[in-house]
């Protein structure tokens, strides 16, 4: 079994702002795939070492407990590279860089356009919701018209003090392309969604709860019946 995690390339927004990949949001998935036995091919557009958000830098128990990942991380294959491979899913983790690079990334749209089709789990997080706003389904419909998730919300965005840095705001977007919009009762609480093959999680702190449904959901795909 093999997921794709697909991350930023970018390192800084329009404005100059430095930014990356939230470091927690890769780290936890990759650590309970692998765990679980799946195999993790980590892409970015670029391929190589992944910017990561220096807001997000891990502690010195997480650098020990999240070495494997901290590793991958150096060594991300260009996204390029695999566009014609097949996976049993495609994950996309957050920060504010997905909403630079990966909104526009054709190449990442017709992978996610052909997983789509063949049921495969799509799956993302916080800022990584952005990677798919711009996307279609197999019948050219925006990818997430009807359907019910989450991402990094307005609220959020103001308290992270980049409302007017970001290149959009990612809740808006995702309802103007359809989505069923729901999040948690307060900013910064866990919140996933799970709708048919698509996963969603809300932020940060929902990292561990994306990554357990995540695992989950695969488990539950490739069981013997």
């Amino acid at each position: 079994m093999r997921a794709l995690f697909i991350t930023t390339s970018s390192d800084e927004l329009a404005s100059g702002h430095p930014t990356g990949l939230w470091v927690e949001e890769f780290a936890v998935p990759y650590m309970a795939a692998r765990k679980a036995g799946i195999d993790v091919v980590v892409a970015s557009p670029k391929g190589g070492a992944v910017p990561l958000d220096a807001k997000s830098a891990p502690s010195d128990r997480e650098t020990e407990r999240w070495a494997p990942a901290l590793a991958a991380l150096r060594k991300s294959v260009p996204l390029e590279s695999v566009r014609d491979e097949s996976f049993e899913a495609i994950f996309i983790p957050g920060g504010h860089g997905p909403m630079v690079d990966l909104a526009h990334d054709q190449v990442l749209h017709d992978l996610v356009s052909r997983h789509d089709a063949e049921g495969k789990l799509i799956a993302a997080v916080c800022h990584g919701p952005a990677a798919l706003v711009y996307a279609q389904r197999a019948n050219g419909a925006p990818f997430f018209a009807g359907r019910r998730a989450t991402g990094f919300t307005n609220t959020e965005e103001r308290m992270a003090g980049l409302h007017d840095e970001v290149p959009f705001l990612l809740e808006d977007v995702m309802k103007a392309k359809g989505a069923d919009f729901h999040s948690a009762l307060l900013p910064m609480l866990s919140h996933v969604e799970h709708d048919g093959n698509l996963l969603t999680g809300q932020n940060p702190r929902s990292s561990d709860a994306i990554a357990t449904a995540m695992v989950d959901a695969l488990t539950k795909r490739t069981a013997p019946v």
